[in-house]
Order: structure tokens, then C-alpha cells, then sequence
């Protein structure tokens, strides 16, 4: 990092804007929106919105946290910031990931490996506050001055002493939300350093601490999610609703009639969906029915609170909603007697429910948990469904790989074995699977809306998606040819869908995005009419 004693103090320090982002140094895009002027623009943050909310580390607002009145107000924040910094080093408060951040703090050698790979520093231009070193750095510095042994004297002779400032404070809590957690950074480091995890805890200082955090996320992602019983708001009566109209429309669509089971006892498989689907993307859950009810699958749905929805927001910023969620989908698996549970397409809740769920459930709770990509593999290629590939030929394909299911999991042949089953048409992304690029919407990203973030991601934290998926189809770019982006992961389709919107993808070129489900159902020769409907939507 150049000049990096400067650099900290003025982010500690230093009045007014931090960084100013220039469009001109991103990254250029490929055709057809390899000039500036085809881009989206980012729009400039209101006077209003920079004299209200803390916006001084690149004029992005993410957590729209009120600038604080008063010194005072200042130096409580500073306090409650510091108090939780040092629960993060005690085994007691942070059990979980104590060893890792630990290790984090400790061996990082600063190489800088991290940055060639993280892809909002390099489409940034190379913003110097968005290398995966820098929030860390901060972290460790803080850590070593407020927390380890010696504090403030031995980081002095180090060189590694810092002042806790508000408007350092406030700045790192913007900072924490530039990063996807996408954690490439992670996957490349030579000695097993996790920047990623870094953006992670500070996030939970400023949630569990400090009560800051990201309305989507919290306010109305897990604590509606937790009292309503969705993080759409759909409570199980809507949920029930839905499911029947559903079933309405899977009939209507391919003529096939059958019931959905819901609630069913001792059912082999609880499948539980991203609630977002329902809604957003109800062809998705119509085609998991589909292909279950053909080949013959054990499994139920559940109506119970927080059962039908397989978000976990926790997992990106908090431990304590984390773990309150993670036992309301066991508690809802456990009531049904089913044998494992299986998770849809959605790839943070993947990672949610089966990795870091380890971590919290225990004894009869720790139920079985698995991929459907695993299970969706395991049905397609024991030939149990009748598939046609050539009913698919019309449409070029190619796999965007989830973070969290992909890199974070090792999930990476299932679904190519399944997608290479369905199309003739099949292209390799580059990089791809564990070295994929972030869709640009991981960590709570996809979800949040609020002032000039958006703007930011569709040029800064989707940019990398957006070049590999322009370069994949380049050769036949234009609108005459039909191109599938195929996503399993809910979250990914939100960004996605986004990101189109803003370019006018679709539009210019004709690549459409969607699930993996949707393009099995489409292959399937009992079905006389298309299941995917080539439209925006």
C-alpha cells in the first residue's frame, strides 16, 4: 500500500470526502457498452443526503446512519465501537470465528495477492480503500493499540498504533459495506488470511454494539422475517395462498395437476425455498414441483414460521439473528420428522443452514442438511425424468457460479453435470467455478436500494459479473440470438436482474437470466409447451 502511515490518518482524520470515485478509471466493459456514454451513470449524492448521513468515505451511502449533533455523541459511539472491537478477541463473545479473525490479525503479510483477485478494487480503477488489506489493516491496527497486550506502547514502536476517531468509526462502518464478502480475497491467499471474514466482523460490531446495520438486512429482513415468518413479509396463511395459486398455474402452464405437499409427516426431504422466489421469480418453486412430482421424490413443505423461507441475513452481519434463524428452520425440520433438509436455489442460504449452522446446531437439531444441486444431479442422471437437450437448442448457455455455494462450498460439477444434460448450447464463463466473480449483489448487496448505493453497485460491484458475461456471448452478441445466464441463487437473480435493467441487456442483446430448474422443465418431452417464457420480467 503506498504511503499507507498517511493514508490511515487521513481515513482517521482527514475532513470532508475521502475518495472521490472517478468513471473514467473503471474498467472498461466489453461491446456493446464499451463506451462510457452506454453505461449507467452514477448519480451525485443530494446535498441533502451529505448533510444528513455520514457519507465522507467515498460520498456511497449504504447504512444512512444520521451524522451525529454533538462531541459528545461522538465520543459515546467511539466508546460502544471500541467495547465491541474487544468482544471480538474474547473466546466468550465470539466463539465462533475467534480462531480465523485471530490468525487474520496476526500473519497477514500484507502481499497484496488479496488485491490482484478482489474485483471491486480492480474495477474500482484501483481505489486504495477498497484493497481487501486496507479495512483489515485498520482492524489490526486497532487491535493492536486497544486490545492485544502492551496496547498503545508496543503499537507505538511498532508503527502500528492508531487513535480511535468518530470519524474513523464512521467511515469503517461505510467501508464494511464495500466489500461482497465474496471472499476471493480468502481463496488466494497463500497463507490463509480472511479479509472477507474482517468485513464481516466489523460489521457485527457495528450491528450487535452498536445497533447499526442495513435496514434491508435487519429492520425489515430478519426481524420480519423472525415475527412474520418471511423476509417478504409473506406470513404463512399469504404462504398458503400463494402455494395454491401456484398450483393453479403449473397446471394452466403444462397440464399437469397435483398437490403440493405441504406439511407432511416423516417426509424424506423438507425443501424450503428463498421466499423471495414466490414472488419474484415463481417459475423457479413451479419447477422444483414439477421435476419432484415426476420423479417421484419424497419431500415436503412447510407452513411453519420461518420453515418456508430459507434467507438467513444474519450470516452477512449479525450472530444473534444468525443463530435465531438458523434454529427456526431445524425447529420446523425437526416438528415435520423429515430425514434431511434440502435447500433450493439460493446460495447464501446454502452456506447459512449448512456450514455455519454447524457452528450453532447441535444434538437433534444438527438434522441433515443437502444441496439440491446434489439431489437435481443424482434425479437427471439416474434417468428418472424423460429429457429432451435439442428442446433447448434455440438457447446459448452459460453458469454463473454463487459465492457462497460455489467457492465457499466446493458445489461446483452438480450443476454443470445437470445444466450439460439440459443444453447443447453450453459455455464456460472465465474465470468460472471457484474462481468465479461475485454476481455484485453478495452480502445483503442484491437487497439494498436505498440512495446512491445502487449506482454503485451496477458500475463498481457487478462490474466484473457484467464483463465476463458480455465476453462469454461476444461472438454472438446481438439481439438475434437467445442467451440464458443460468444463476441458481435468488440473490444472484436479484442483482442480476438490476444490472440488466440498467444496461438494457436484454433489450440490446437479447441474454436473459434465470434458474437451473426452469431450463430442466424445459427439456422435459412430456411437457408440450415451452416453460420458459423468453420475456423481461
Amino acid at each position: 500500500m503506498s504511503d499507507d502511515k498517511t493514508t490511515i490518518k487521513h481515513f482517521c482524520h482527514k475532513p470532508g470526502q475521502l475518495v472521490t470515485l472517478d468513471p473514467a478509471k473503471f474498467l472498461p466493459l466489453p461491446p456493446p457498452f464499451d463506451k462510457p456514454e452506454l453505461e449507467p451513470k452514477m448519480k451525485p449524492l443530494s446535498d441533502e443526503g451529505r448533510k444528513k448521513y455520514e457519507c465522507d468515505l467515498d460520498s456511497i451511502i449504504t447504512v444512512k446512519f444520521p451524522r451525529p449533533e454533538t462531541e459528545e455523541e461522538k465520543r459515546e459511539l467511539v466508546e460502544k465501537f471500541l467495547s465491541g472491537l474487544k468482544k471480538l478477541f474474547e473466546k466468550e463473545n465470539n466463539w465462533t470465528f475467534l480462531q480465523p479473525l485471530f490468525l487474520t490479525m496476526e500473519f497477514c503479510a500484507k502481499c497484496q495477492t488479496c488485491s490482484d483477485a478482489c474485483p471491486v478494487y480492480n474495477e474500482s480503477g484501483k481505489v486504495d480503500i477498497y484493497r481487501p488489506t486496507y479495512r483489515s489493516d485498520i482492524l489490526r491496527r486497532l487491535y493492536k493499540t486497544y486490545v492485544k497486550k502492551g496496547g498503545k506502547f508496543f503499537a507505538k514502536i511498532s508503527g502500528d498504533n492508531i487513535e480511535a476517531t468518530w470519524t474513523m468509526v464512521a467511515r469503517l462502518m461505510e467501508l464494511s459495506y464495500r466489500c461482497t464478502i465474496c471472499r476471493r480475497c480468502a481463496q488466494t491467499c497463500p497463507i490463509g488470511a480472511d479479509n472477507g471474514l474482517v468485513t464481516r466482523e466489523l460489521r457485527k460490531i457495528f450491528s450487535q454494539e452498536m445497533g447499526i446495520n442495513l435496514d434491508p438486512l435487519h429492520k425489515k429482513g430478519s426481524v420480519v422475517q423472525l415475527a412474520v415468518g418471511s423476509s417478504t413479509g409473506m406470513n404463512p396463511a399469504a404462504y398458503l395462498d400463494n402455494i395454491e395459486f401456484l398450483e393453479e398455474e403449473v397446471e394452466e402452464r403444462t397440464d399437469m395437476k397435483f398437490k403440493w405437499p405441504m406439511d407432511k409427516a416423516g417426509a424424506e426431504i423438507l425443501l424450503i425455498h428463498n421466499a423471495g422466489e414466490f414472488l419474484a421469480w415463481p417459475e423457479n418453486p413451479e419447477a422444483f414441483a414439477i421435476i419432484f412430482e415426476a420423479a417421484g421424490i419424497d419431500y415436503t413443505l412447510s407452513s411453519e414460521l420461518v420453515g418456508y423461507d430459507s434467507v438467513n441475513y444474519g450470516v452477512w452481519y449479525d450472530d444473534v439473528q444468525f443463530a435465531k434463524v438458523a434454529l427456526k428452520h431445524a425447529e420446523a425440520a425437526k416438528k415435520l420428522g423429515v430425514k434431511k433438509i434440502v435447500l433450493a436455489e439460493c446460495g447464501h442460504a446454502h452456506k447459512a443452514l449448512t456450514v455455519i449452522a454447524d457452528r450453532v446446531l447441535a444434538g437433534e437439531y444438527n438434522i441433515p442438511r443437502e444441496s439440491s444441486m446434489t439431489l437435481l444431479r443424482e434425479i437427471v442422471m439416474s434417468g428418472r425424468l424423460k429429457l429432451d437437450a435439442s428442446r433447448n437448442d434455440d438457447i446459448t448457455t452459460t453458469m454463473h457460479d454463487p459465492c457462497n455455494m460455489v467457492r465457499l462450498m466446493g458445489i461446483v460439477q452438480p450443476q454443470r453435470d445437470v445444466l450439460k444434460a439440459v443444453s447443447n448450447n453450453f459455455r464456460e464463463m472465465t474465470p468460472h467455478g471457484v474462481y468465479n466473480y461475485c454476481c455484485g449483489g453478495g452480502s445483503g448487496f442484491a437487497i439494498t436500494q436505498d440512495a446512491n448505493f445502487p449506482d454503485w453497485r451496477q458500475n463498481v460491484s457487478g462490474r466484473a459479473k457484467m464483463r465476463q458475461i458480455l465476453n462469454v456471448f461476444q461472438d454472438i452478441i446481438g439481439p438475434e440470438h437467445k442467451k440464458y445466464v443460468c444463476a441458481p441463487c435468488s440473490n444472484c437473480k436479484g442483482a442480476l436482474r438490476d444490472m440488466f435493467a440498467s444496461y438494457g441487456l436484454f433489450e440490446k442483446c437479447n441474454v436473459l437470466y434465470g434458474g437451473l430448474v426452469e431450463l430442466v422443465v424445459n427439456a422435459m418431452t412430456e411437457i408440450d409447451k415451452p416453460f420458459i417464457e423468453w420475456e423481461w420480467h
